[in-house]
């Protein structure tokens, strides 16, 4: 853990790279939570469920449709505008949304799909980032192996800081407190001096580029990464589902919170304790074998026999996840067109959400008839599938790193 510590220390202390780390965190506090705070937003304005949920749908749905057009104009136009735009825009539509429309208002379906569509790309912008930084295969890997870890640690803080401003307030009152605070960090993004190889003007695509219509996804290897990371983000959406269930049959559903932190909380050690032995093999080979651990993990739930052993078993076959989700980030900028690689690290997160709700929903329909502990299995096979795509792709992902545009 500490040599991993001593890694993010060396990267960020790199010239003009901690503030834009910095604000991209703050930045992204809203990403994961706000589908939840929209639902519980519209039951406060006395909305049914599925009234919520469909309000909270939709904003995904802004979100699929909105994020690889983007994406796509910040390849084109650079980063600062975009963040600009979409860090005024954004709150702005949460608030409205919040204050100006009640629940079935044709109004709030409208802005829940603007607010989705004007969400700021700080993922993006910073996976960019990393990716024309001029720097070491090692360098380049632990900036990843942040950005998995970053993920996993927000899943598990964003909501605790949602709940601590719900303590003194609304849920009201709290999605407004985070949708202006990631809008804030959004524009204090966009105003940060960027280090000299940051995807500015040197990201916009030459007159004389052709623009394809299917953007990176015309690429055979991205989209073979694609599908890989596809049927690897199924497994989640599995057992985002089966965890409750099963903790539910054990007779505690009051406990499924804690035991779902176990989860997250394994991911997150995991990528901090083994991080730093990573770079050891090429990451086309590490990708594979990191799955096949992944599969492992999977199918440790079906061991569990109470509350503890479950959560035991979810901190430990968690430990991968986040080494897999840096994997999949460094490969996608090896692969990655320079002029286009917003873009794909944002179509890698569209397929990742993807993934997850086909697993979530299918879950739903093998729990009822076959019991929460048959999902595990499935989940691991799903696993083992995308192991064995990733080791036959091996050779289409060994792809030297593509060229940096080192100007600005």
């Amino acid at each position: 853990m500490i040599g991993t510590a001593r890694q993010f220390t060396r990267l960020f202390t790199r010239p003009k790279v901690a503030r834009p780390v910095g604000w991209s965190v703050v930045s992204r506090l809203p990403v994961y939570l706000v589908s939840l705070a929209l639902i519980l937003v519209v039951r406060d304005q006395g909305g049914s469920y599925p009234q919520a949920g469909l309000v909270s749908a939709l904003y995904t749905v802004g979100m699929a449709l909105g994020g690889p057009l983007i994406a796509r104009r910040m390849d084109r136009a650079g980063p600062r505008t975009v963040l600009l735009t979409t860090g005024l825009a954004y709150p702005a539509a949460l608030v409205t949304l919040v204050w100006g429309t009640g629940p079935a208002a044709p109004a709030q379906l409208e802005l829940a799909v603007l607010a989705g569509i004007a969400l700021p790309p700080a993922s993006a912008f910073m996976r960019t980032l990393w990716a024309r930084l001029p720097l070491t295969d090692e360098e380049r890997d632990t900036a990843y192996l942040w950005e998995a870890t970053l993920a996993e640690l927000l899943v598990i803080c964003a909501p605790l800081i949602f709940a601590g401003v719900m303590i003194v307030g609304s849920a009201e009152e709290a999605l407004t407190v985070v949708a202006v605070v990631g809008g804030a960090g959004t524009i204090g993004l966009a105003l940060t001096p960027f280090p000299r190889t940051a995807p500015d003007d040197a990201s916009r695509s030459s007159p004389q580029a052709p623009q394809r219509v299917w953007g990176p996804l015309a690429d055979r290897d991205v989209r073979a990464l694609i599908l890989v990371v596809g049927v690897a983000s199924v497994p989640i959406g599995l057992m985002t589902l089966a965890i409750p269930a099963l903790v539910g049959d054990f007779g505690s559903p009051g406990a499924t919170g804690v035991v779902y932190a176990c989860w997250g909380v394994g991911s997150a050690v995991g990528a901090l304790t083994l991080g730093h032995l990573q770079s050891t093999r090429p990451v086309h080979e590490r990708f594979p074998r990191l799955l096949l651990v992944y599969a492992v993990g999977a199918a440790l739930p079906v061991t569990a026999t109470s509350e503890l052993t479950l959560g035991l078993a979810l901190a430990v076959g968690g430990a991968p996840i986040a080494l897999v989700s840096a994997c999949e980030m460094t490969l996608i900028s090896r692969l990655a067109d320079p002029q286009q690689q917003a873009e794909t690290f944002t179509w890698l997160s569209l397929i990742t959400v993807t993934g997850d709700a086909v697993g979530q929903q299918a879950a739903g329909l093998l729990i009822d008839p076959l019991g929460a502990r048959t999902v595990f299995p499935v989940a691991a096979c799903l696993c083992l599938a995308a192991m064995a795509a990733a080791f036959a792709f091996r050779r289409r992902f060994a792809h030297p790193l593509a060229p940096n545009a080192h100007a600005i």
